[in-house]
C-alpha cells in the first residue's frame, strides 16, 4: 500500500504561513503611506512615485542582511530588535547617497516557521519602517527544511529610496584636506558577529554580566543599529556635504575609501575617540589583532561625514547641538 505523502510531512505547514499573515498584516498596513496602493490584490506590490516633489528624482536601491547576529539573537530568544536592524541597515545605505527612503521589502526563510518568533521578527521590521518614513510593501517567508535545520532561518531586505540627481553625493568631490567627523555608532551595529561567535561560543558566555559597560553580554551585543537618517537629512539641509561613509563591514577604512578617490589617502587618527568597552572586551577576549579589530568592526564610529575644512568647525558644533557626539577622526590626504 502506498504511503500518501502532504506538503505538511514534508516539512511545510502552509497553514502556519497563512496565520502569520493573519498576525502581521495589521502591523504591516501601520506603515504604509498615502503612495501605497493597497488592495489590488496581485503578485507585487504597488507604490505611487512622489514626482511633485522633485525635478529629476532618481532612485537608490540597496540590499542587505543581518548576518549572524541572527545566531545571536536566536540564543537570546530576543526577535524583534533584528527586524530594525535590518532595516536601519539598508536605510542608512541610501542615505549616505543623499536618498529618503520609500519603501521596503523582507525575505524570511527558515527550516520549520516559528510563527511567534517570526511575527516579532516583521514587527521589528514594521517599527522600524515607521520611524524611518518607510513603507513595508511586501515580503516572503520560505519554508525550506533541509536547506535550514529545524528553526533555523536567515533575514534579508531590500529598500529604495528617492534623491534629486543633483543632491547625488559623488566622491569626486572628495578634496585634498577634507575632514573627517564620525557620529557614534550603538554596538557592533550589524557586522563581526561571526568572530564574536568564535571568541564568546555558549549561552552561557552571553549570559555573563560585565561592569565593563553594565550589562549581560548577549544584551549589549544585540544593541539596535543605529538610524542615522535623520540627522543625515538635518545636516545636508545646512551645509554642503563631499561624501558620507556608513561603516559596516570592513571598517572605517574599508567603507570610507569607498566614497573616496584612488588618489586620496585617509589618514585616521585611531587615538581621537574612546573605543567603546564592548570592543576591547572582544579583542582581548578574543585576542584578535589590531588589523583585524580595524577591519571587522565599526570600533564605535557608525557614520563619517566628509566636509571642507573650513566648514568641519560649523558642522562640529552644529552635530552637538542636535544631541550627537561628534570625533573629528581624521583627515584626507
Amino acid at each position: 500500500m502506498l504511503v500518501k505523502i502532504s506538503y505538511k510531512n514534508s516539512g511545510v505547514d502552509i497553514k502556519k504561513g497563512d496565520k502569520l499573515v493573519d498576525i502581521i498584516k495589521p502591523v504591516v498596513k501601520k506603515t504604509f503611506t498615502n503612495n501605497v496602493l493597497s488592495g489590488i490584490g496581485n503578485f507585487g506590490a504597488f507604490y505611487k512615485i512622489p514626482l511633485k516633489s522633485y525635478k529629476n528624482p532618481v532612485f537608490v536601491s540597496s540590499v542587505d542582511g543581518v548576518g549572524t547576529k541572527l545566531k545571536i539573537a536566536s540564543e537570546m530568544g530576543i526577535y524583534d530588535t533584528i527586524g530594525e536592524d535590518l532595516v536601519n541597515h539598508c536605510v542608512n545605505d541610501i542615505a549616505v547617497c543623499g536618498a529618503k527612503p520609500l519603501f521596503f521589502l523582507d525575505y524570511y526563510a527558515t527550516g520549520k516557521l516559528n510563527v511567534k518568533n517570526a511575527s516579532q521578527v516583521i514587527k521589528g521590521l514594521a517599527k522600524a519602517c515607521k520611524e524611518n518614513n518607510c513603507s513595508l510593501i511586501g515580503g516572503e517567508t520560505a519554508e525550506m527544511p533541509g536547506l535550514y535545520q529545524n528553526e533555523d532561518f536567515d533575514l534579508a531586505g531590500s529598500i529604495t529610496g528617492i534623491v534629486e540627481k543633483s543632491n547625488i553625493l559623488d566622491k569626486k568631490n572628495v578634496k585634498k584636506d577634507d575632514v573627517l567627523i564620525g557620529l557614534e555608532s550603538s554596538g557592533l551595529h550589524t557586522n563581526g558577529y561571526s568572530l564574536v561567535r568564535k571568541i564568546f561560543k555558549s549561552k552561557k558566555d552571553l549570559q555573563k554580566y560585565y561592569d565593563e559597560f553594565e550589562n549581560i553580554l548577549g544584551y549589549e551585543l544585540l544593541q539596535v543599529h543605529r538610524s542615522y537618517l535623520n540627522i543625515i537629512q538635518s545636516v545636508l539641509s545646512n551645509f554642503k556635504i563631499n561624501a558620507i561613509s556608513h561603516i559596516t563591514g570592513g571598517g572605517i577604512e574599508g567603507n570610507t575609501k569607498r566614497v573616496i578617490n584612488k588618489n586620496n589617502k585617509l589618514v585616521i587618527n585611531w587615538k581621537s575617540w574612546d573605543r567603546p568597552e564592548i570592543f576591547k572586551l572582544i579583542q582581548k577576549k578574543g585576542n584578535v589583532d589590531e588589523k583585524d579589530m580595524r577591519r571587522t568592526f565599526n570600533l564605535g564610529i557608525g557614520l563619517i561625514f566628509i566636509v571642507n575644512k573650513k566648514y568641519s568647525d560649523k558642522l562640529y558644533q552644529y552635530l552637538i547641538k542636535k544631541n550627537e557626539t561628534p570625533y573629528i577622526i581624521g583627515e584626507i590626504k
